[in-house]
């Protein structure tokens, strides 16, 4: 038994060394995750709510911007393509990319459309993390005109033929639609590459896809049902997606409980949480897990072997605070520490 962990390690360490020599378009929703961060000073009179005392702020990548931030983090040469408003947020976005060496090119800064914004307003004590008491979203009115949308689609098309996945980060605001996606399909030459899915609402809406990493209850939206604690009804639910979609694989999330990988012609394997169940905060694990995921696939690895890295890095990112991402060496280490596991069913 100990030899097989030793042979699947090393494969895994393998896949995860191979990640600088990958180059990866990520087309998305790029979002800025806003965390303001005040102390507790007392009641206020005119209402009862809590007087915060300002103590800091930060604007960290999130949505599709944070699944790019974790590419670059393990070391994967990204390229992404998206909108940003012409405002603050935005700013700060491309300043993050730029701080990260990624390049900035196929991102279009724009007038008539708004960063999405995300501020989260965190409540606590000197020295405490503080505790999130109410969250703010800034969106667009609409998605991006159609001279952006002309401008995502050509970006995109030259940075796929020199890339070997493109991942798509759908949130549902306009940069990353299944039309946009079949535009950018109709010209040959990117039909070699894998192509992955994280999208919100309406993953089964897009074609000539490869692999999607939806969380339970994202499955049970699109699906119309309940899963709960019913393995049987999971399997089901897989089982029509990979049909529905025509997917090589599918990675279902369920965040205490691990996941499920169904790679295509082969049983689901259910693979257990990395880490312990104390979960700091789940800001961005998706992110973090299209992302490895996206990356192994690329480099040759199998839809398990993927599953087994995008587990290491999940179960690593939720145990950090805020927004996070997961350093290749971080993997690795986490790869020294446990070998991979599966549950028997």
């Amino acid at each position: 038994m100990m030899t097989k962990h030793i042979k699947e390690n090393d494969r895994l360490r393998k896949i995860v060394e191979s990640f600088p020599k990958l180059s990866m378009t990520v087309l998305a929703d790029l979002v800025a995750d806003e965390f303001v961060f005040g102390e507790i000073s007392r009641v206020s009179r005119e209402a009862p709510v809590l007087i915060l005392k300002h103590r800091d702020r930060k604007v960290v990548p999130g949505g599709g911007a944070n699944a790019i931030y974790n590419l670059a983090d393990l070391g994967v040469n990204v390229l992404p393509v998206g909108v940003v408003g012409d405002d603050e947020a935005g700013k700060l976005l491309l300043r993050a990319f730029r701080h990260k060496r990624i390049p900035v090119s196929g991102v279009f800064k724009d007038k008539s459309f708004t960063t999405v914004t995300k501020t989260r307003i965190l409540a606590g004590f000197a020295h405490t993390a503080g505790q999130q008491v109410v969250r703010l979203d800034r969106e667009p009115t609409e998605g991006p005109n159609a001279h952006l949308r002309r401008e995502l689609v050509l970006s995109a098309r030259e940075y796929v033929r020199a890339s070997d996945a493109l991942l798509v980060s759908d949130y549902g605001y306009g940069a990353a639609t299944p039309t946009l996606l079949n535009v950018i399909r109709e010209k040959r030459g990117i039909d070699r590459v894998p192509v992955t899915l994280d999208s919100r609402h309406r993953m089964l809406e897009f074609t000539g896809i490869t692999a999607a990493t939806p969380n339970e209850s994202e499955v049970e939206e699109v699906l119309g049902i309940r899963i709960g604690e019913d393995w049987e009804r999971l399997l089901a639910a897989g089982d029509q997606i990979v049909g529905a979609m025509n997917l090589e694989s599918l990675l279902i999330t369920r965040g205490k409980d691990g996941m499920v990988v169904f790679p295509r012609r082969h049983k689901p394997v259910d693979i257990p949480i990395y880490g312990s169940d104390e979960v700091a905060d789940v800001t961005g694990a998706g992110d973090t897990v299209v992302a490895t995921f996206t990356a192994a696939l690329a480099a040759g690895a199998t839809a398990e072997e993927a599953a087994q890295l995008a587990n290491y890095a999940g179960g690593i990112v939720v145990m950090k605070r805020g927004t996070a991402t997961v350093s290749q060496q971080e993997l690795l280490e986490a790869l020294d520490k446990r070998p991979p596991m599966t549950r028997e069913h």
